[in-house]
């Protein structure tokens, strides 16, 4: 089964667990208590945001990402949402990639747990202006803090062990590849031409995208995919115009694909969800901020529209639950750790 086009879209919660036992993280974070079949996401699907409405889900084989969508734009079911059959399939996976090189061993310890990830900027241009995505480093470096503190628990959420450093600034006008189309022979050949470092490289792509598209990015996987990385709105980082999309969640979200995490929405009401345990279920994405919203309502909880994994508004966007913190540091112990 091929992962490259999968989309992310998956939250709820998990059930039937037969036991839990606990993962130390680092420093703040407390133990992090998760099912023994909550493993991380394996594959590297593709998840994509946009500025009006999220795509929805799509045979694997057409290779559209995980996209993010504004809400109110028209688009079709989501390219790569994943089947609950795929995603059972990723998660084997990514259970298989980590006892093989982890075994039994636990996931960190407190106090001494620290991943730091390499991050690469890509600020694809049709010209050497801000009107067209030559946006300036401030914004970069804005972002790079929006990450630090969303994945440092500084936001009202869990606390993660990852921490963003960013390497370098990589400035590119190729108007054949502006605006960035997902999946389209030009972005094939921008990743190909531009992609930098291993699995544990953060690449992102800013620039104008195309089809109202907020962003998308790939899942992690046993190998390294040439299309591996994080595709943003440039106007979507920390200071841009693309209100109410504009304090760098996009990225935030985007980044928490690229460490295995589906959508909060994955399988709406029905199975395991976004295979996360502390995840409430959610029928469908959240627009806006609408508060105390509760869209299942034979399962526990209100709809989580404040985690990052779903489609509010950056300013609804708070936290990552500790069960996800447990995911993506499965899946990057799995996959992406060198």
């Amino acid at each position: 089964m091929a992962f490259r086009g999968l989309w992310l879209s998956s939250r709820s919660g998990l059930t039937g667990m037969a036991s839990m036992f606990l993962v130390l993280l680092l420093g703040a974070g407390p133990a992090v208590a998760a099912p023994p079949g909550s493993a991380g996401r394996t594959g590297a699907p593709d998840c994509a945001e946009t500025t009006s409405g999220h795509p929805s889900a799509v045979t694997p084989s057409s290779a559209t990402p995980n996209a993010k969508a504004r809400p109110g734009a028209p688009h079709a079911a989501e390219p790569n949402e994943l089947t609950p059959a795929e995603a059972a399939e990723l998660d084997r996976a990514v259970d298989s990639a980590y006892a093989q090189r982890v075994g039994v061993a636990p996931l960190g310890v407190p106090g001494k747990l620290r991943i730091t990830i390499d991050v690469v900027f890509h600020v694809v241009s049709e010209k050497r202006t801000r009107a067209d995505g030559d946006i300036p480093l401030s914004l970069i470096q804005a972002q790079l803090r929006v990450l630090n503190d969303a994945f440092g628990g500084r936001t009202g959420g869990a606390w993660t062990p990852f921490h963003f450093r960013l390497k370098k600034v990589n400035r590119v006008v190729n108007p054949a590849w502006y605006p960035i189309v997902a999946e389209s022979p030009a972005e094939t050949q921008m990743k190909r031409a531009l992609r930098v470092g291993g699995k544990h490289t953060l690449n992102i792509y800013t620039g104008l995208l195309d089809d109202e598209l907020l962003g998308w990015a790939t899942f992690p996987q046993r190998e390294l995919d040439p299309y591996d990385g994080v595709v943003v709105l440039a106007e979507s980082l920390p200071g841009g115009t693309a209100a109410p999309y504009n304090a760098g969640d996009t990225a935030t979200h985007e980044v928490g694909h690229w460490l295995n995490l589906y959508h909060t929405f994955q399988q709406g009401c029905s199975g395991q969800g976004d295979h996360v345990y502390d995840t409430p279920a959610e029928a469908e994405p959240a627009f806006g901020c609408p508060e105390r919203r509760d869209t299942c309502t034979t399962k526990p909880g209100l709809d989580p529209i404040h985690n990052f994994m779903d489609y509010s508004v950056d300013a609804c966007m708070y936290e990552f639950t500790y069960g996800q913190v447990f995911r993506m540091l499965k899946a990057w112990k799995a996959f992406r750790e060198p």
